[in-house]
């Protein structure tokens, strides 16, 4: 893995709905730990743009996208397990 490579997420929540803001802390907090100053976080409210949401094909929120570095990975839920978390994103544990 290129410890330069910048990590570009993309959540998607449901308003101020507390799943959606759990999400966001979460990844705040693991992107802050694991990825300092590497990375890049858009969030997208499904109820401010759905269409958005349907043409990324995500259905339930939160949803988080890893859309770079290559491979895109797609996870579901409040992000509070971080070691499952940083498996499933292919970053290394700890």
């Amino acid at each position: 893995m290129d410890c330069t490579s910048i990590y570009k997420f993309r959540l998607y929540v449901a308003g101020d709905a507390q799943n959606s803001v759990q999400a966001r802390a979460n990844l705040q907090a693991l992107c802050d730990t694991h990825l300092a100053q590497r990375y890049e976080i858009e969030v997208i409210d499904v109820f401010r743009e759905q269409m958005r949401a349907l043409e990324d094909g995500v259905f339930m929120t939160p949803t988080l996208l890893k859309l770079e570095p290559l491979a895109e990975r797609r996870i579901v839920g409040t992000l509070n397990q971080t070691g499952d978390v940083l498996l499933a994103l292919g970053l290394p544990p700890g």
